[in-house]
């Protein structure tokens, strides 16, 4: 509920907030950047508000607050309403969606149009839908936007199954493996297509005060940019704010004054077998210690109730302890060998994972609201369990105080 405040006092432009200990006072610029509202997923349920005594669904809650009490503000200022879609993985979905705009735009009496979507296209089945997601939602999508490390674990959750689709270790996978290219080159020639943008996917990477470490980061960045501009999206987003002009600047080399590249089609098919193809990478223990680290780091900080965590110079959120999550679970239920040659098996991931959550404990110091305890046995459950639990955000909210 702060949040939805925070968000209406952002469109009033009356938010401000003031820093107590260093007496800084921050307040929106005169043209502040466009504020885009992301509704939680269909998966989601909001306990805290039942409707015929059964949790409401927190996509409904977050849209409809957010929509009934600032598309007047917004109309006043010639804007539209703007959201940005979550985990769709089919066009029934998105039809669902169109349906609830609809009805919230007659509802009110605003004309057709006033919402405006973004979709993400994170999710493997909705790669091979996104012709379909567009027609659905036709009166207000306006483009897609790759959600690359969310799109990677769904991978690995929907070919689970597969022996011949094991992903290596995740922090080998790039962009530039061929399966993530060709859904980075579908979406945009999938857009462009039908008039719709195509939004490039998030760098993780974050500003570091130390010099070397900060030229890395901008390296990374540019080339991380520089590929998807030439690939042909329109657009991108980072995960800080300091990026911004650095990926701007790489983009505004390739759109050369215009403001998207909706006129170039990447050629290609980019069929099933691509979109499907198999990785190749390193199994080793110390990819398994890392997922153990970013996994555990980010579960402890979601359970004191902070959902984006700075880990290792990149901005971790669910996602990225997702895939850590899916890579670990997949390893141990086909038997995998590590490169060195011994096999990854459930003891030895218990092992690892008390070291490294031992290491955490003393590297924490005597803070005692820390949820390591509780952050590593729900990982260990959740990466062993003979069932692979669709989302991990959903047996840690039981755990919330």
């Amino acid at each position: 509920m702060n949040g939805q405040i925070n968000m209406r006092d952002a469109n009033l432009g009356t938010i401000s907030y003031h820093e107590p200990a260093n007496g800084k006072h921050y307040q929106l610029v005169d043209k502040p950047a466009t504020l885009i509202h992301r509704p939680r997923g269909l998966h989601l349920k909001e306990a805290h508000i039942l409707f015929d005594g059964h949790p409401m669904p927190a996509s409904l809650m977050d849209f409809g607050l957010y929509f009934f009490h600032n598309y007047q503000s917004r109309k006043e200022r010639g804007q539209g309403v703007y959201f940005y879609l979550p985990k769709l993985e089919s066009m029934e979905e998105a039809a669902w969606w169109e349906s609830v705009f609809d009805f919230s735009e007659n509802y009110v009496g605003a004309e057709t149009g006033t919402i405006r979507a973004t979709v993400l296209i994170e999710t493997l089945p909705a790669v091979f839908q996104m012709e379909e997601i567009l027609y659905a939602m036709r009166k207000h999508i306006v483009g897609m936007n790759c959600g690359r490390w969310d799109y990677i674990f769904s991978y690995i959750k929907t070919l689970k199954n597969h022996t011949d689709r094991i992903l290596p270790d995740r922090h080998a996978i790039g962009m530039d493996q061929p399966f993530l290219e060709a859904y980075s080159k579908r979406l945009i020639q999938t857009c462009h297509r039908r008039g719709a943008l195509a939004i490039g996917g998030m760098s993780a990477f974050i500003p570091s005060k130390d010099p070397e470490e900060m030229a890395r980061v901008t390296q990374k960045v540019i080339e991380d940019k520089r590929r998807e501009a030439t690939n042909g999206h329109d657009g991108t987003w980072v995960a800080h704010p300091h990026l911004v002009s650095l990926a701007r600047t790489i983009f505004d080399e390739y759109l050369a004054g215009a403001t998207n590249q909706r006129h170039f089609i990447p050629d290609g098919s980019f069929n099933s077998e691509v979109l499907l193809r198999p990785s190749q990478g390193p199994k080793d223990e110390a990819g398994v210690r890392k997922n153990i680290r970013i996994a555990v780091l980010y579960m402890e900080a979601w359970l004191r109730g902070i959902g984006c965590v700075p880990i290792y110079g990149l901005m971790e959120d669910a996602a990225t302890a997702e895939i850590s999550r899916a890579n670990i679970w997949q390893w141990l239920k086909h038997e995998v060998s590590l490169d060195d040659g011994r096999p990854f098996t459930a003891a030895l991931f218990r092992q690892w994972l008390d070291e490294e959550v031992k290491d955490m404990k003393t590297s924490a110091g005597a803070d005692g609201n820390r949820k390591f305890d509780q952050a590593s046995e729900l990982f260990f459950t959740l990466s062993t369990d003979a069932h692979f639990a669709d989302f991990l955000t959903i047996p840690c909210y039981a755990k919330l105080e």
